[in-house]
């Protein structure tokens, strides 16, 4: 009988499937599960002079609605904060510009779907 992954093992797939989306699209990775005061920013990558703080939501289907929608002001807030905190320790990013995008895994690993939303949401 097959084990029940974790719902940390189904993350870290869901961010390794993003990544790699990422990346075929032109991005590069700077780092991933960055902890930042009391938020943690799932993958941070590179899109030309800007950096992109990226937030991976996976879902098994889209009946009750997409990943994205699940990213209410709260959670905004504390990504932008993680992302405030990120720019303070990593100084050479300071001046570059930012954005934030969700990306949307829907589906089971072998038949996902992979959405890329640029710029979901302003600081």
């Amino acid at each position: 009988m097959k084990r029940a992954d974790s719902p940390g093992e189904r993350g870290r797939r869901a961010e390794d499937r993003a990544i790699a989306h990422l990346v075929r699209s032109g991005l590069l990775l700077v780092d991933r599960n960055v902890r930042a005061g009391r938020g943690e920013i799932d993958v941070v990558m590179r899109d030309g002079p800007a950096l992109v703080f990226v937030e991976v939501r996976s879902r098994r289907s889209a009946k009750y609605g997409g990943a994205a929608e699940t990213i209410g002001s709260v959670k905004q807030r504390r990504l932008i904060a993680a992302a405030h905190r990120f720019l303070q320790v990593h100084r050479p990013y300071r001046d570059c510009p930012c954005r934030f995008d969700v990306v949307e895994i829907i589906g089971d690993e072998n038949d996902a779907e992979v959405k890329w939303i640029r710029d979901a949401f302003q600081a």
